[in-house]
């Protein structure tokens, strides 16, 4: 005999562009969308009955049509407004989770100013959200950045590690450290000034890993979160993935060369990877 466990189903990569024009001024948004349902789903994955399915077609155009008239400025907001909806329209749902990732665009300059309807894609890094919310009212919100690419050129460190028959790596107190940083971190109370605490945590990531005198990758990640957490109150818990992504200082003695720590080469694959969530007590 088998039971169904668990299940939840939904739509993913629903790729959004939201124009708003006020004014002869343009905001240009970009989002990625992806929603799940939990709930009272058995009968069609045991029955083959679709009664309580609403198709993920629907999901996607509820997305869409949603846009067209909310008045959320931010992927979280917007994220609470999308699953309240869900969870309002299908009583067979116990819970509704959605994950928004936003592409960020910024205004052209030209001539010292921005310009009104012209924008430029200056980065790779994404911001994050998953917002999900229950039948019974319980909610939470994690917000987050992926692919903040950021490398420091001094006081970062590797020494006194484990070594054995195996070990090659050289100890160094000078090296390049860089990194692509997932960041999420889980707000206190699902009611918060989502934008303005995104750039703040975010510029509180930055300048502890920019400070922060390093002696591994781990030691600057938990200083990067103990950052977070010592002075936004809102922020519950940080969680932190950044893998090493390496630059090894070339040999340039058999060209007759010496290399104080100027020329290297980077390497994607294979990397370090840490990760670690830090809370409070």
């Amino acid at each position: 005999m088998v039971k169904l466990a668990e299940n939840r189903y939904g739509k993913s990569r629903v790729r959004l562009v939201r124009v708003k024009r006020r004014d002869g001024w343009h905001e240009l948004q970009e989002w990625t969308v992806q929603v799940l349902l939990q709930g009272d789903f058995a009968s069609c994955f045991t029955d083959g009955d679709n009664r309580k399915i609403l198709p993920t077609d629907t999901m996607k155009n509820t997305v869409y049509s949603l846009a067209r008239n909310s008045s959320a400025t931010g992927i979280e907001d917007f994220a609470k407004e999308l699953s309240g909806f869900l969870l309002g329209r299908n009583p067979q749902v116990s819970a509704a989770e959605v994950t928004i990732s936003e592409t960020p665009w910024d205004h052209v300059v030209t001539q010292g100013n921005a310009h009104p309807a012209t924008f430029v894609q200056s980065t790779r890094e994404l911001r994050t959200t998953t917002v999900v919310l229950e039948r019974s009212g319980a909610s939470s919100v994690v917000s987050g950045v992926d692919n903040l690419v950021i490398l420091k050129t001094a006081g970062s460190a590797f020494t006194g590690y484990v070594k054995d028959s195996l070990t090659t790596l050289p100890e160094t107190r000078d090296r390049l450290f860089g990194t692509a940083v997932r960041a999420s971190w889980t707000y206190a109370s699902p009611n918060a000034s989502f934008d303005a605490l995104r750039i703040t945590v975010r510029n509180l990531l930055l300048s502890a890993f920019a400070e922060h005198q390093s002696e591994s990758v781990q030691h600057t990640l938990y200083a990067m979160a103990q950052n977070v957490l010592d002075h936004v109150p809102e922020v519950r818990d940080v969680q932190l993935t950044m893998p090493n992504k390496h630059c090894l200082l070339v040999d340039l003695a058999r060209f007759g060369q010496d290399n104080p720590n100027e020329i290297f080469v980077p390497t994607d694959e294979p990397h370090g990877y840490i990760e670690a969530r830090v809370t409070r007590e």
